[in-house]
């Protein structure tokens, strides 16, 4: 039964891949597939998985791997098949090293695929700016920003982005970091956003001046999608600029703490995105609780704001919905709206 949902994992990983703009992931998840039958490498290393392989989303994990070793010269013949080095790559020249590489290193990649994926998707800034702006146009002071599940902290810098889609434009024009989408839904309002402080938290933070942790993180981009690379790359170097720092700590009691102590002559954002479905139901009530109650203490001068880039199931319970909610909740009133919808890579953004 192990290998079965694996391979069905697999497969179904591989439509996601191919429906998100990674043909050469999605052939990659194929031939794992392929390999769990046949009783190859990858059930080697994968089968018996002790939990549920979609929930763990062994196939990136197990991509991640291969893509780790061609960025840090671990394969040589790998990295010259692959998407990048070779102007038309093709999977059935890449699989048969791939292969052979996972069946040589099988304990390296075993201890690779112990650590969850981690994308640190900056792209999603755009959709969670729709958001911010909003808040924006009704306070116009200083801004303290409080992110939960913030990875490496890369999207700490938002406000040091340049946005640009069809219709509108907003941010820095020589920021290092360029964002845009297929913005289908009435432009934000285009004012200015005062950040004062910035803080963040993670569960397992990244640490971008070390590299294994760097690698790690570049890893789980997809090696055919070379837009997110180099937004990836860009938002590094900003992020190192400003020296951005993630504290490592459970999102519930650090959110609890800091709501607690937050200053009350200026307003708090408190956001994240695609986070929420991860921490156990405990840590989610506690984040949840901490946000009403500090809402319940919020005022006219000291307002609250929290902003969410979540799937549809976690925020409106919709059941088996492929939709991701941009919301923002803001007290004092407790008021939610729903700005947009997208996707997890935030490909386009739609009106509510």
């Amino acid at each position: 039964m192990s290998a079965e949902r694996l391979i069905a994992h697999f497969r179904e990983q591989a439509g996601y891949c191919a429906a998100f703009g990674s043909p050469f992931t999605a052939a990659l998840n194929v031939r794992f597939a392929e390999d769990v039958e046949a009783g190859g490498p990858v059930a080697a290393l994968t089968s018996p998985w002790p939990s549920n392989p979609s929930a763990d989303v062994v196939g990136l994990r197990l991509a991640g791997a291969l893509h780790a070793a061609v960025l840090s010269g671990r394969d040589e013949a790998l990295a010259a098949a692959y998407p990048g080095r070779a102007a038309q790559w093709r999977v059935e020249e890449v699989w048969p090293i791939a292969r052979a590489f996972l069946e040589r290193e099988r304990e390296w990649v075993r201890s690779f695929l112990r650590y969850a994926p981690q994308t640190n998707e900056t792209r999603r800034s755009i959709a969670l700016l729709g958001a911010f702006l909003a808040f924006a146009e009704t306070w116009r002071g200083p801004i303290d920003l409080l992110e939960i599940g913030a990875s490496a902290g890369l999207n700490l810098n938002w406000d040091r982005f340049r946005y640009q889609t069809s219709t509108w434009a907003w941010g820095d024009p020589a920021s290092p970091v360029l964002i845009d989408t297929d913005w289908q839904a009435s432009a934000p309002p285009l004012g200015p956003i005062n950040v004062r402080h910035r803080a963040a938290c993670d569960i397992n933070p990244l640490d971008l001046h070390r590299g294994e942790d760097l690698l790690r993180l570049k890893s789980y981009i997809w090696p055919d999608q070379p837009d997110r690379l180099a937004r990836f790359e860009g938002a590094v170097a900003l992020a190192r600029q400003c020296d951005a720092r993630v504290d490592r700590a459970d999102a519930g009691a650090w959110l609890e703490q800091k709501l607690a102590e937050r200053a009350q002559d200026t307003a708090t954002l408190v956001y994240h995105s695609v986070f929420l479905q991860y921490p156990p139901r405990e840590t989610r009530e506690t984040i949840i609780a901490a946000i009403q109650a500090a809402g319940s203490r919020a005022s006219a001068s000291a307002p609250l704001a929290w902003a969410r880039l979540e799937p549809e199931a976690v925020t409106d319970g919709v059941m088996n919905g492929l939709r991701f909610v941009i919301d923002l909740t803001t007290w004092p009133g407790g008021e939610r709206r729903i700005v947009g919808y997208t996707d997890g890579h935030v490909r386009a953004v739609y009106a509510p």
